[in-house]
């Protein structure tokens, strides 16, 4: 349930898309909160603020904040009237809960695209790489980019995760190598909204001309460590609706020697269970070459049950170390960098990198 505070701003920290950080005083004493300005105004010095402090008492760590819930002495005023309402949207997200925001939705009647996707029916082979942890989004980039520099490539937030795309510093520094955000089904807060993973693929590619699309949850998943209990297992869906779309289903595969868990070391259990049991249409899945001899060993084992309906692709890794390098922002993964799990890494760059060479 919801633990509440009320508290006072005292400093204003750092600020990204979408999002302030914030010290604020409380009587358990100070805090660090986030506030999503678009949903609740933007918080000053001296404001009361209401917080959610549940995440922070709980010690999570992407999401060890306290939230601004409100500023009850200050509300932001009502979006402008333009007479209609119409087109401020009607796609509500976050549905029924306090905070739900009512946004144009990418497709509905009021969108400058509807006509577009209305007659939409196909993405056009277009490749899409899909990923359960969103730590993978910039190594897939720096993957795709390093042999297609130009290549347009559009990501689609699914909300296993975090639903406001603002959470993520990720994206915002990625902003201008990316073609577009698209949020969907709960999620929110992306260039463009969209209901379902279906749409947000159609709009990669008819709105945002996208050449490849990488499809994974915002920050923050949830996982209770059994085969079922992953909110990634849903990427196993999105291949599904990359097929069914006329696509081309890339698969990056969470490989992994510097994870600690035993469940998660080679190929992870959560990819096996998303590409093995769930996608039930094919999808390449990209391997690195140069892979520690031992990690190399028990992630062709783990995958050779998984050859009788996806495709094992090798992919060659010259200068993927130097693009993953060379990323605009830092690369982390439960806490790990770099160095200390490059499998990992390596494996989202050789995924992005077997998209970009599918591209004619």
């Amino acid at each position: 349930m919801v633990r509440w505070r009320s508290g006072t701003v005292q400093s204003v920290r750092r600020g990204w898309h979408g999002a302030v950080e914030l010290d604020v005083t409380t009587g358990d004493g100070p805090m660090r909160a986030l506030a999503y300005p678009h949903l609740v105004g933007t918080p000053q010095p001296g404001d009361r603020v209401l917080l959610n402090v549940g995440a922070l008492v709980m010690g999570l760590g992407t999401g060890g904040y306290a939230l601004v819930v409100a500023l009850p002495d200050r509300l932001p005023a009502d979006p402008p009237d333009d007479g209609t309402d119409r087109g401020h949207g009607h796609l509500v997200k976050a549905r029924y809960t306090p905070l739900q925001p009512i946004l144009l939705g990418v497709d509905e009647e009021a969108s400058p695209h509807r006509a577009v996707l209305a007659a939409a029916e196909s993405i056009d082979g277009m490749p899409v790489v899909t990923a359960d942890l969103h730590s993978a989004l910039p190594a897939i980039l720096a993957g795709i980019h390093a042999d297609r520099p130009n290549a347009r490539v559009a990501y689609l937030m699914t909300d296993g995760g975090a639903l406001p795309a603002w959470f993520s510093r990720t994206l915002d520094g990625l902003r201008g190598h990316l073609a577009g955000t698209i949020t969907t089904g709960q999620a929110f807060g992306g260039d463009l909204e969209a209901g379902t993973v279906h749409t947000g693929l159609l709009a990669a590619r008819h709105v945002l001309h996208a050449d490849v699309t990488i499809v994974a949850q915002g920050p923050g998943n949830l996982g209770t460590g059994t085969t079922w209990g992953f909110s990634g297992v849903a990427l196993g869906e999105a291949v599904n609706a990359v097929a069914v779309l006329g696509g081309r289903p890339v698969g990056s595969l969470r490989i992994s020697d510097g994870d600690g868990r035993e469940r998660h070391r080679g190929v992870s259990h959560h990819s096996l269970t998303a590409y093995g049991k769930v996608a039930l249409a094919a999808a390449d899945l990209p391997v690195p070459d140069g892979l520690d001899p031992a990690l190399a060993t028990a992630v062709d084992a783990a995958l050779a049950p998984l050859s009788g309906r996806h495709r094992v692709v090798r992919v060659a890794t010259d200068g993927l170390d130097a693009a993953l390098r060379a990323c605009p922002v830092p690369l982390s993964t439960m806490g790990r960098k770099l160095d200390q799990d490059h499998g990992y890494f390596l494996a989202a760059a050789a995924a992005g990198r077997h998209a970009a060479a599918l591209l004619t």
